[in-house]
């Protein structure tokens, strides 16, 4: 009888206790919660732009990248070497073959990083070649050759519209006067187009980095403190729906033992049993956001991670027009320095026997090309070192290549993992995107993919056409880009297809958006 008395205190005790702290939780919940409620409104109301945009706003183009044509030998009067003996150039970075307003031209790309553009037929220099050719390049992106333009201006730096996510610098930006006010972005060293944006979807950058990314806090203080403020609000934001997991779900007896003396109807019910399935979602796009977040501290280089000595035009002996290549399948070339020689680069066309049906940006793949190496000096042709130039450039970015002073690139390597005595795994020509490792983020194809076997599994990805480190990857990078991709952009659904993906992820930041105004409309009544 004593020990039943003694359970049934301890059992008293326990239910104050529990209580007691239901409380207190109860009353942090609310207070996490409210505190959070503007940022996540906003982050929720942000984020459900970025799908919209995708289906129901997403802007088209004419042209998403120029059409591949081989070289007509027969237009280049002069070679190379005579053009910058002609213009008293004894000194330049690359050249290649540009063809434009019914002419062709060599870009010439200055020891100072300018390009100048020279006519093949009589070797003279076009007056402000580049950016006519940007202009040229844009009207046939967009096929407009009507409207004027507006504005044109080159880009060194990424800015508030021309995001980092573009990759290609530098850039020109022409504002065409139309009624989508479309500003076209180009790169004239590659011929590409960067991106695109109307009117609306420079309002949805706006709106998105704004009240996604924060960048007004960029406007008012610097990188560092944006990221604080985010992480500091998104970790008020997980512990307030791990405290709304613990009051409903594992402390669910304690509230229905309340509920049953006073049941909560309307808002309150709805605002609980809506919320204890959507924690799940606040989870872990609060978590991946984080997550994502604490990547963005170190500025971002991988612009400047180009391989270009500075060449003398003594150096090559063979003309233009006498390298040895199939010209009849020449799309384009340009010159590299390699094992202590001087080399053309050709890239030749080749056909694809089974072309596929593709969708825009993203699953575009690259066209199919062969590529040769040519002495400068001897004419001798190497059909297989464009592998070993890559993996000399990814021991470059490296930092395990020493550096000239003629070969400096312009910032530190993105990898600190040493190369020199790792073994090189892996090596793959990408034609097209891979969305768990090289995604369409990236931009730049074709690459080559070089995995090493160092402790964090580094791989580089090397655009050997520019000497360029289009991307490297490591353990952690593909921790974090698997936490973003399956967590925040829900590419688990990629087996649903794209549109029901979109549809899942709308519905989840809908159900977190609803539990949110629901919250805040319990405390005001509250109030």
């Amino acid at each position: 009888m004593e020990q039943e008395n003694g359970n049934s205190k301890a059992k008293k005790k326990d239910s104050k206790l529990v209580k007691k702290i239901k409380q207190n939780m109860y009353k942090w919940h609310r207070k996490l919660g409210i505190i959070t409620i503007i940022p996540v409104i906003l982050w929720c109301l942000s984020g459900l732009m970025h799908p919209f945009m995708a289906h129901f706003f997403k802007p088209e183009i004419a042209n998403e990248k120029l059409a591949t044509t081989p070289i007509d030998k027969s237009q280049l009067h002069f070679s190379i070497q005579e053009v910058l003996q002609k213009n008293g150039i004894s000194e330049f970075k690359n050249f290649r073959i540009v063809t434009f307003n019914n002419a062709n031209f060599y870009q010439v790309k200055t020891v100072k990083g300018e390009f100048n553009y020279f006519n093949t037929l009589d070797a003279k220099p076009l007056a402000n070649g580049d950016q006519k050719y940007a202009e040229w390049l844009s009207r046939y992106f967009l096929d407009d050759q009507k409207s004027g333009v507006k504005n044109s201006t080159l880009l060194t730096e990424f800015t508030s519209q021309y995001k980092y996510v573009n990759r290609y610098l530098p850039v020109y930006k022409l504002t065409f006067d139309r009624p989508d006010e479309m500003q076209i972005y180009v790169e004239t060293s590659s011929s590409k187009l960067a991106t695109f944006n109307p009117i609306s979807r420079q309002v949805f950058i706006w709106f998105f980095d704004t009240f996604h990314n924060w960048s007004f806090v960029d406007a008012i203080s610097n990188n560092s403190l944006r990221i604080i403020f985010m992480l500091f609000f998104l970790s008020i934001i997980l512990f307030s729906a791990l405290s709304g997991i613990l009051i409903y779900g594992f402390l669910w007896k304690q509230f229905k033992k309340t509920d049953s003396l006073a049941p909560k109807k309307g808002l309150r019910r709805y605002h609980r049993q809506i919320g204890i399935w959507v924690s799940i979602f606040t989870i872990t796009f609060g978590f991946s956001g984080a997550y994502h977040a604490t990547t963005k501290w170190k500025p971002y280089t991988l612009s400047k991670m180009i391989y270009e000595p500075t060449l003398k035009s003594d150096e090559i002996k063979i003309a233009t027009q006498s390298v040895l290549t199939d010209w009849n399948r020449l799309e384009n070339m340009n010159l590299i320095r390699f094992n202590d020689s001087v080399y053309y680069r050709c890239q030749l066309i080749v056909k694809d026997k089974n072309p596929e049906v593709q969708e825009k940006w993203g699953k575009k793949k690259s066209p199919k090309s062969e590529i040769v190496y040519v002495n400068a000096i001897t004419n001798k042709v190497y059909p297989k070192l464009d592998f070993e130039y890559a993996q000399f450039l990814s021991f470059y970015f490296s930092g395990d290549t020493p550096k000239a002073s003629c070969c400096e690139v312009g910032g530190e390597s993105e990898s600190d993992s040493a190369l020199e005595d790792a073994k090189l795994l892996k090596t793959k020509v990408l034609t097209e995107f891979e969305s768990r490792e090289y995604g369409f983020a990236n931009k730049r194809l074709p690459v080559i993919k070089l995995a090493y076997d160092t402790p964090e599994k580094t791989t580089y990805f090397i655009e050997t056409s520019t000497s360029r480190l289009a991307a490297v990857i490591t353990n952690s990078n593909r921790l974090e880009g698997y936490s973003f991709a399956f967590l925040h952009k829900f590419l688990f659904m990629d087996w649903a297809g794209k549109n029901i993906r979109d549809f899942t992820m709308v519905l989840a930041a809908l159900s977190v958006l609803l539990v949110c105004v629901l919250g805040l409309i319990l405390f005001l009544k509250k109030k």
